[in-house]
C-alpha cells in the first residue's frame, strides 16, 4: 500500500492519536473474548519474500496455516467466477477468512452510482466463501469527497445487512471538517458499518480513532524504519485497552515489503498482543 507513505520519517510523530470521545460510546464497557483476524494483502511467493520455504508447492495452504485472514485485493481488479472461489475456499484452513476489496468498477469507475448490477455480481461471487467470508471493504479514491455524500449514503443503506462492510475514505475533507465527519460517523454507526483505521506514515489524519462498531479494522503500512516496532506495540496496547472496554473483533492487515516467518512484523505483533491480553490468541 504505497498510498500515504512518507519518505522521511525521523522527524514525524508516529504515535497513535488519542481515542475520539465517541469511541467509548460504541463499546459496551464489558470485557469481551476478542476475535482476532490477522494477515497480509497478498499470499504470492513473489510478494512475500523470504516467507515461503524453498519447494513450497501450495503457498495459499501454507499461508492459511500461519495467518487466519487475507486482505483480498484481487477482487478490486476483477470479480471471480464461483469455481475459482470454491477452490480458494477448499484450499484454506477451517478458521480462515477472506476480506475481499469491493471491485473498482463499483468504487472507482462508477463512484457508487448506478452500481446495483455490479454489486449483485460481486456479492454472488464473494458469498461463495460461505462461512469463510470476512468483511468486505470499500476503498474510495482520494478524489471522492464529501460532495458525493449522497452516493455513499445510498450505497451503504442498500448494502445487505447480513454481509459485513467496512469503508476506507481517503479525501482529507472527510476528516478535517467536523460537521462532515459527524454526519459520516452517524451514517456508518446507524448501518453497523466499520470505519477503517489506516495507519500509514504520510496520512495521520486517517487514524481518526473513532470506532463506529465494536470491530477495529486496521490497515498498517510499515515504514521500513526503526519506528515500526514502537508503532506495532502501540497498536497492541490500544487493542488491549479497547478490548477491556468491550471491543469484540480486530481485523489487522500488515503491508510490509518482506516478512520472515516468526521474526517479521506480523509475527512480532501477534507475540506482543498475546503477551498483553488476558486470554492469549493463537493466530491461524
Amino acid at each position: 500500500m504505497k498510498f500515504g507513505k512518507a519518505e522521511e520519517l525521523d522527524h514525524l510523530d508516529l504515535c497513535l492519536p488519542q481515542d475520539h470521545p465517541d469511541t467509548i460510546n460504541i463499546l459496551n464497557g464489558k470485557y469481551e473474548n476478542l476475535e482476532l483476524y490477522f494477515g497480509m494483502p497478498k499470499w504470492g511467493k513473489a510478494d512475500l519474500k523470504e516467507f515461503y520455504p524453498r519447494g513450497t508447492k501450495d503457498p495459499l495452504r501454507f499461508y492459511s496455516e500461519r495467518f487466519n485472514a487475507i486482505e483480498f485485493n484481487a477482487f478490486f481488479y476483477r470479480i471471480f467466477p464461483p469455481d475459482q472461489v470454491r477452490k480458494w475456499y477448499e484450499g484454506t484452513t477451517d478458521d480462515f477468512k477472506f476480506y475481499p476489496k469491493i471491485n473498482q468498477s463499483i468504487s472507482q469507475f462508477r463512484r457508487l452510482e448506478n452500481v446495483q448490477d455490479l454489486v449483485d455480481q460481486f456479492l454472488l461471487s464473494v458469498t461463495g466463501f460461505q462461512e469463510k467470508l470476512g468483511t468486505c471493504f470499500l476503498q474510495m479514491h482520494p478524489s471522492f469527497s464529501p460532495s458525493s455524500f449522497a452516493s455513499l449514503k445510498s450505497f451503504i443503506e442498500s448494502w445487505p445487512k447480513d454481509v459485513e462492510l467496512a469503508v476506507e475514505l481517503r479525501n482529507e475533507n472527510w476528516f478535517s471538517e467536523k460537521s462532515v465527519s459527524n454526519e459520516l460517523q452517524n451514517l456508518l454507526r446507524e448501518n453497523k458499518v466499520t470505519h477503517i483505521l489506516t495507519d500509514t506514515t504520510g496520512r495521520r489524519d486517517m487514524l481518526h480513532m473513532r470506532l463506529t462498531s465494536p470491530h477495529a479494522f486496521v490497515r498498517f503500512t510499515a515504514g521500513n524504519h526503526f519506528s515500526d516496532e514502537k508503532r506495532i506495540e502501540d497498536w497492541a496496547d490500544r487493542i488491549v485497552k479497547w478490548n477491556s472496554m468491550g471491543l469484540k473483533k480486530v481485523s489487522f492487515f500488515a503491508h510490509v515489503q518482506a516478512v520472515q516467518e516468526d521474526t517479521g512484523i506480523p509475527f512480532r505483533f501477534i507475540s506482543m498482543l498475546n503477551s498483553k491480553l488476558r486470554s492469549p490468541i493463537k493466530n491461524g
